[in-house]
């Protein structure tokens, strides 16, 4: 009897010591092969190499994904190298910024938030949904507390509108592909503890462990979670 090894799509894993380093390890330990992508080749390469040190199984691919055409190809060449199907597809590329007041926003400070955390993960979703049609499965979206009920917004109105945008997106996709077998959910995180946050932030600031969205990630990507779509988790600090 021949066991399929699950495949994942996995976006923004490329620094190190961030949030996609983690998932990435965790899905690695629970048989997933990997798929990685992030912008430069160099980065997500190096998180590959990592993940083969610990026995897992990981390719690297750069891509633009904000680019419609640049997303198209990078489908095509998984689809060549790895065949027509995907099992999991976790969306973690994006970024924050406080853009100030909305009176002040600049168009370009909106525009941006919009594109890297919003466009990204409708053309990304877009882009594979028709190979977790294959045989089912499971999209993971990464928002933010931000756009919760009661988030403290001032000053950030531009990450906030994109983030919930993509919680839009994904109860979207878990009502249009419910038949198809295809999963889609939302973690909603506080500050994850990453090198890039712990550097920035007060010492005395409260964060989400990698480990533990690493660990969400891995359920909702998980024979578990079958009946799980449409939903978003939030994520708080210990």
């Amino acid at each position: 009897m021949i066991i399929r090894v699950k495949l994942a799509f996995l976006t923004g894993v490329g620094r190190e010591g961030q949030v996609g380093e983690a998932v990435a390890a965790r899905l690695a330990a629970d048989g997933f092969e990997l798929i990685l992508v992030d912008r430069t080749v160099e980065a997500v390469g190096a998180r590959a190499d990592a993940i083969r040190t610990i026995g897992g199984v990981a390719s690297a691919y750069a891509c633009d994904l904000a680019d419609d055409s640049a997303v198209a190809g990078l489908i095509k060449e998984i689809v060549t190298r790895h065949g027509p199907r995907l099992d999991a597809v976790v969306h973690m590329a994006g970024g924050f910024a406080a853009t100030g007041p909305v009176a002040d926003t600049t168009v370009a400070d909106w525009e941006r938030q919009l594109t890297i955390n919003l466009r990204t993960a409708f053309l990304v979703g877009r882009g594979t949904i028709p190979l977790l049609r294959t045989k089912g499965g499971s999209i993971v979206f990464l928002s933010s507390e931000s756009a919760l009920p009661g988030a403290k917004l001032s000053h950030v109105a531009a990450y906030a509108v994109a983030k919930t945008g993509v919680i839009a997106l994904a109860r979207a996709i878990s009502q249009e592909e419910r038949t198809s077998g295809i999963r889609a959910n939302v973690i909603a995180p506080g500050a994850i503890r990453t090198a890039a946050n712990s550097a920035s932030m007060d010492d005395g600031a409260r964060f989400v462990e990698r480990e533990d969205v690493g660990a969400t990630v891995a359920y909702l990507c998980s024979d578990a979670s079958l009946a799980v779509t449409g939903q978003v988790l939030r994520l708080g600090a210990r």
